[in-house]
């Protein structure tokens, strides 16, 4: 949405409230006047509220026109009425009571709509055309020489693998991601798993197998970008990493099972769901099924299907 609003209306003055620990992926942006940080911690002390009361308080003294709200939560829903926004419209996710807070409700057009294109389907309330040609996340080149102190060496057929996710139903066993090494491994092939640091022992595990380099909490969310970008296939759960490969333009192979991918799978032609064959559990969204390794259905994707995707890649 950012770069269709910039492209047609360079006029405008876009500002952008963002949770503090994804502002790394959007600082410096050039089409972005300011960053407003959102800590989702912030409300357990004294300090955390002065510090969201204070970041409402400088929204407001920018007297938006409009705030858009493509969350749907309470929370967002809530910033955008306390900053004041002269207009606020908001997607009708029917949850949390969001939608009271917009004086424009936006549906999705259909039940299996991709969640970009029911966000883009704001763009025509605002007088705005929708389209594809614009760039997701620009490059940022200055990175190079730092994907080279971690280890990237061009010319070699690099598969990041991102083995972690938010929610353990939606995670593909650790000991496939295993076997998934020693299919793919020889030749220029070379490995890197990324992660966050709660993810740190997933990569310490994986990289134990030939020439896989450990990035689990070792990269900043641009680094991580430009690995994603850098690789030439992405083997991943349904995670945040996945939607930043299929924007920068990277094939993905996109493992799918208790959440629908047609809503939320990677965005673009360039991404390849492999999801659960088990029609009793698949897409049955259990994101609170704590158990240490994926659902049954996760374990239905078997290696060597991951394995000749990859390869169907080169």
């Amino acid at each position: 949405m950012l770069r269709l609003i910039k492209r047609q209306r360079p006029d405008w003055v876009v500002h952008w409230w963002i949770a503090k620990h994804f502002a790394p992926l959007l600082e410096m942006d050039p089409d972005i006047a300011a960053l407003h940080y959102f800590d989702r911690n912030a409300w357990s002390d004294t300090q955390g509220l002065y510090r969201s009361f204070e970041s409402v308080g400088q929204m407001r003294r920018e007297q938006f026109d409009v705030a858009i709200d493509l969350q749907g939560l309470a929370r967002s829903a809530l910033h955008g009425w306390a900053a004041r926004g002269a207009y606020r419209i908001g997607l009708q996710q029917n949850r949390e009571c969001a939608a009271l807070f917009y004086d424009e409700r936006v549906e999705r057009p259909t039940p299996e709509t991709h969640a970009v294109d029911w966000c883009r389907a704001v763009l025509p309330r605002l007088g705005l055309e929708v389209d594809g040609q614009f760039e997701w996340l620009p490059e940022r080149p200055w990175l190079n020489k730092r994907l080279t102190e971690q280890g990237f060496e061009a010319g070699l057929r690099w598969v990041v693998l991102c083995p972690g996710t938010r929610w353990p139903s939606k995670q593909w066993p650790v000991e496939y991601f295993e076997q998934l090494i020693d299919e793919l491994a020889g030749g220029p092939v070379r490995f890197a798993v990324v992660g966050s640091e709660a993810e740190k022992v997933l990569g310490k595990r994986l990289a134990g197998r030939k020439d896989c380099v450990d990035l689990t909490g070792k990269t900043t969310l641009p680094e991580l970008t430009e690995w994603l970008r850098a690789s030439s296939v992405v083997v991943t759960n349904d995670s945040g990493p996945m939607h930043v490969a299929a924007a920068v333009g990277t094939p993905v192979i996109a493992l799918f099972g208790p959440t629908n991918a047609s809503k939320t799978g990677p965005y673009g032609a360039r991404g390849t769901v492999l999801a659960a064959d088990s029609t009793d559990c698949a897409a049955c969204a259990r994101g609170l099924s704590y158990r240490a390794e994926g659902c049954d259905c996760m374990r239905s994707i078997a290696p060597t299907t991951v394995a000749e995707a990859v390869a169907a890649c080169e």
